[in-house]
């Protein structure tokens, strides 16, 4: 064993663990569970270099039993951590039910970095779960979380998934599998609210100082250093929410304990994207309202907002009506701050310079006809890109016609050029994007051993924007269909 010990010291971890140091109220010290016969699924060389990291230099027997958390870094502290949350609006006390944070990795850049084991087993937050995970969930989280990045949206990163070689119980027995993440943390607006239901003052300034100083250390000079933190964090969130809408994304599961204090998207059980432009759209088996749909991602991130602010109310003013009235007044600018953002994205998707008063009509009649029409999301950008998509009668329609027609005097305007403009679209626009029924179609092949059309996927989405040999084969909507497409938590 020390031999190994010795061959795993020089992969280049470099662990400062400062969570750990936080109140053991927080947090719950406890070591993966072993596990039986790990085999490495697949590996993210691209973030291991990222990351700082050299696994060439360990013998490949090796890697399954590191990404299953049997051979840990020396330097390795493994936590779970305590949380709370609003899910579907109800409030729960929560925490790490099947994840374990083994430590805090410093890259080279000296940028830090959690790095969390999904599905390594029970914890003290597990209530009635398993604390494992299934293959599928965990791979659907590495390629979608990946696609993100992909995409340019801020995210939390997957290294590796390993399967356990036990099965896991769900509807039906399923192979497990534990997936390692990587993120800038794992600090939620839940682990605030959490800390607030403790009553502890002590406790709340201990974490807000922690999160300053690990994430806005610029913060540190303001005035009013808990109001500032409330200001960026709905910055950060608004800037995700405008990415999510720009591409089509559908969280699914938008709850205050899946809300990042840093901006990065987290958790992919539900989550898919859309096809067909529907405002409404709702693929999560368990969203039976519609609370998370597509259209409600705005306000649901408000919502979530305002429970991070009410957290803060003690730090923002020692006079809590004063400090509810600071506060309110902040998030009641989230409408306005939104709304900029958003009208700034899709003005860049359509090659928009500049501002015309008529631009957001202009928007808003484009997504009205997507909408009446069905028209595919992406692809409906795509064609106004020139992009040579297959099944685009749909745009000798009379409407897009006319609508195209006020576009292109649009285009005009502000010293542009149809260079410029598209230009401008390729940046923001995607040819390609992690479709459902593609993902489905990979993790099905994946499910068999079979990872060679989950690998080709993988290489498109990693360059979204480019038009690549295969983009073709994942450019087009599911096909019709009378059964729903749903998508389950299972994570």
């Amino acid at each position: 064993m020390n031999k190994f010990i010795s061959h795993i010291s020089k992969i280049g971890w470099c662990f400062d663990n400062t969570y750990a140091r936080l109140p053991e109220i927080m947090l719950s010290r406890i070591a993966p569970i072993p596990v039986k016969d790990p085999k490495l699924v697949i590996f993210n060389h691209n973030l291991s270099k990222e990351l700082g990291l050299n696994f060439s230099v360990i013998e490949d027997n090796l890697l399954p039993s590191i990404f299953a958390g049997s051979l840990l870094p020396q330097e390795s502290e493994c936590i779970a951590q305590a949380y709370a949350g609003h899910q579907f609006g109800y409030f729960t006390m929560l925490g790490d039910g099947r994840a374990i944070v083994i430590g805090e990795h410093l890259s080279k850049n000296n940028k830090r970095f959690d790095i969390q084991f999904k599905g390594s087993g029970k914890t003290p937050y597990s209530r009635n779960g398993d604390g494992r995970a299934a293959l599928g969930p965990m791979l659907r989280e590495y390629i979608i979380s990946e696609a993100m990045h992909g995409l340019g949206i801020s995210t939390t990163r997957s290294l590796a998934v390993v399967t356990t070689g036990e099965n896991v119980i769900r509807e039906t027995p399923l192979p497990g599998a534990i997936l390692t993440r990587v993120a800038a943390s794992h600090i939620r607006v839940g682990t605030f609210q959490y800390v607030t239901m403790q009553d502890d003052i002590k406790t709340l300034k201990t974490l807000f100082n922690y999160t300053i100083n690990r994430h806005y250390p610029e913060l540190k000079d303001t005035s009013n250093q808990a109001l500032s933190l409330l200001k960026i964090v709905m910055e950060k969130q608004i800037k995700l929410v405008t990415d999510w809408m720009r591409v089509g994304f559908i969280h699914g599961v938008m709850n205050t304990d899946n809300m990042t204090v840093s901006g990065e998207t987290i958790d992919y059980g539900p989550c898919a994207f859309m096809d067909n432009y529907n405002p409404e759209t709702v693929f999560s088996s368990i969203d039976q309202y519609g609370r998370y749909a597509y259209f409600n991602q705005p306000g649901i991130t408000k919502w979530n907002l305002a429970r991070f602010a009410e957290t803060l109310l003690p730090l923002i003013n020692n006079d809590k009506d004063k400090a509810i009235d600071i506060a309110s007044k902040t998030i009641n600018s989230f409408g306005t701050l939104y709304k900029k953002c958003w009208l700034e994205m899709m003005r860049k998707k359509i090659g928009l310079l500049g501002e015309d008063s008529k631009d957001e009509n202009l928007i808003i009649d484009l997504l009205s006809w997507m909408h009446q029409n069905k028209a595919d999301y992406t692809n409906t950008f795509c064609f106004l890109m020139n992009e040579n998509i297959q099944e685009n009668k749909i745009y000798n329609n009379q409407g897009f016609i006319s609508w195209k027609q006020q576009w292109q005097k649009r285009l005009k305007l502000h010293n542009n050029s149809p260079e410029k403009s598209l230009k401008l679209m390729r940046l923001v626009n995607p040819l390609v994007i992690a479709r459902n029924h593609k993902v489905e179609e990979v993790l099905k092949e994946a499910n068999n051993r079979n990872l060679n059309p989950f690998n080709d996927f993988l290489k498109v989405l990693e360059k979204p924007y480019e038009k690549q040999t295969k983009t073709n084969n994942y450019q087009f909507p599911a096909p019709s269909s009378e059964k729903k497409y749903q998508t389950f938590c299972g994570t």
